[in-house]
């Protein structure tokens, strides 16, 4: 049974964004990591390669089908009034579905807004910020 998205909503804190997006992350469920997104949000699979919708979610879906656990912890959290910026260091390690080892890591660079109903989402969620992932 895959864990209610309730569980992994919006946070009333913007210093909680990071660690509930990654518990909805390690969930392996896609709808869990896009319920802490707003409907419009963009997500960045690679440098130029930003999508929405149904194409975001299938772009998060394709992540975790990895199947491996991330770590990730905040550098730099940036509030003004009802903007975020969170510079967020990650790591995602283990076996891959093939066998190998995979490690990849990198410099996250997301945006949050706060919405009507006092909720942080992310608008903008670019994994890689401005560095390639490490293979």
């Amino acid at each position: 049974m895959a864990p209610s998205t309730d569980t992994f909503a919006p946070v009333a804190d913007p210093h909680e964004h990071t660690a509930n997006f990654a518990r909805a992350f390690n969930s392996g469920d896609p709808d869990a990591v896009v319920a802490t997104m707003d409907p419009k949000a963009v997500f960045v699979r690679g440098p130029g390669d930003g999508v929405t919708g149904a194409d975001a979610r299938q772009a998060v879906a394709d992540f975790l089908a990895l199947g491996l656990p991330m770590d990730i912890q905040d550098r730099h959290v940036y509030v003004a009034d009802d903007t975020a910026l969170i510079i967020a260091d990650w790591r995602v390690e283990g076996e891959a579905p093939d066998g190998s080892h995979l490690c990849l890591t990198g410099s996250s660079t997301d945006v949050l807004r706060r919405g009507a109903d006092g909720l942080w989402r992310s608008v903008i969620d670019n994994p890689h910020g401005t560095t390639t992932p490490q293979a």
